[in-house]
């Protein structure tokens, strides 16, 4: 089909009828008698693909079947609350649990001879290409895979075609292209496209998806206060949607500055990041912008662990965001990291590799646990009365003893770059 998309124009964004116009348009002509929607979890809140999902449901709920498979990938099960504060009064009984361990099964491989060439040599292994076991159900006339595309510290713009092998994939690629991005370097792939984790994902979609009758259906959104506005949105099942998605979000999501903050305060919205697995966005999307031997202060309400996952949140308790070279050792020593190598990527992305400090402001997580995950400690509630997330403007704010710092409301929705380190 043809490029569905539109664009903000004179600095408005999509209003909900345009929107729905655009929605109808992609379904049009087609007799559908059974869907599949895979959105996004709670954790993409602000990718406003819970509305678009509520608009595909009331659209075809009358005419047709309809499942929704939301995109957890190693993430915990949506509540009934998440899914009512997300989709509206959609059934819960529509949404499907997606166990990234149990559910999955194998589709094909990626050749370890095209991950060595992509990687430049970094890795040398096949990756098997493992999807949920419901988007390979052929009764389903179309499955429509919905998200936002936004900077991403492993696939440099998130979503897309992650949605199906990461949001609803299994260990083997989780794994193996969360190590990828890892070893190949964070700052030279966020906020890009084409890096060597997007190119394994577009092999296996050429190679393997190809019968699999999916829709794309991609946001990028801008945050307005406790919302967030789409920009822009573009609906086509070939990448060429992807790819114009890319360019808006590299205008819109993107802020360089000229001057590197020593200090960085960050807020977690208290019901989207509840352990550090989430929020370490707030260190992932300003460690380009952070002054050398400067200091990120994460003001995290609602962090009460720091795996999604019980066995990850147990290796990262063991193990901590120790740095780089660190981590790469203990892989070659431990097998519990070696098996787990979202894990071992994890703790290097979470890391400054000393070159910043780190420090979380919690409420639910005691001294002796921040520290033992190798980060600084400070009292949530103490550290409010001077950095007051309800008084800070984003941007440069300067307090009443003349500090200034550099104050971002919410690390999900873009990237925040030294001018001449992203370019």
């Amino acid at each position: 089909m043809h490029i569905i998309e539109k664009v903000n124009e004179n600095k408005k964004p999509l209003s909900d009828r345009q929107i729905k116009t655009m929605i109808i348009n992609s379904i049009k002509g087609k007799h559908l008698q059974k869907v599949l929607l895979i959105p996004p979890d709670f954790t993409r809140f602000y990718s406003m693909a819970g509305k678009i999902t509520r608009m595909y449901y009331d659209i075809l709920k009358e005419s047709c079947h309809i499942d929704i498979l939301p995109a957890l990938g190693t993430h915990e099960k949506m509540s009934e609350t998440e899914c009512y504060d997300m989709f509206g009064d959609i059934p819960y009984d529509k949404f499907i649990v997606h166990d990234w361990k149990n559910d999955v099964v194998k589709i094909g491989e990626v050749p370890r001879e095209y991950v060595t060439e992509i990687s430049d040599g970094l890795i040398s292994e096949k990756i098997e290409v493992e999807v949920n076991k419901v988007l390979l159900d052929k009764s389903y006339d179309l499955i429509i895979s919905i998200g936002q595309v936004v900077p991403h510290e492993v696939v440099g713009m998130a979503n897309y075609s992650k949605n199906i092998f990461v949001g609803c994939g299994g260990s083997h690629m989780i794994n193996q292209s969360h190590m990828l991005g890892a070893f190949y370097g964070m700052e030279k792939v966020m906020g890009k496209d084409y890096s060597p984790v997007r190119k394994v994902f577009d092999y296996a979609h050429t190679h393997f998806l190809g019968d699999m009758p999916l829709l794309f259906v991609l946001t990028v959104t801008t945050q307005n206060k406790k919302s967030a506005d789409i920009q822009g949105l573009f609906i086509g099942t070939t990448r060429e949607a992807f790819s114009k998605a890319v360019r808006l979000s590299q205008e819109k999501n993107l802020t360089y500055l000229d001057q590197a903050p020593k200090k960085m305060v960050v807020y977690l919205d208290e019901k989207e990041f509840k352990s550090t697995w989430l929020g370490n966005k707030a260190i992932y999307r300003t460690r380009m912008a952070i002054a050398d031997g400067g200091e990120l202060i994460i003001l995290a309400p609602s962090v009460n662990k720091f795996g999604e996952d019980k066995d990850n949140d147990r290796l990262i308790r063991k193990y901590g965001y120790i740095g780089r070279e660190n981590v790469l050792k203990l892989v070659n020593k431990n097998e519990d990291l070696k098996h787990n190598l979202s894990v071992a990527a994890h703790l290097i992305h979470g890391s400054s590799d000393g070159r910043f400090s780190i420090t979380y402001a919690v409420d639910k997580l005691t001294r002796e646990e921040i520290e033992g995950a190798s980060y600084q400690y400070l009292d949530y509630n103490e550290t409010i009365k001077k950095y007051n997330p309800l008084k800070l403007k984003d941007g440069i704010n300067v307090m009443k003893d003349g500090e200034e710092i550099y104050y971002i409301s919410n690390p999900a929705l873009g990237l925040w770059a030294e001018r001449k380190k992203f370019f």
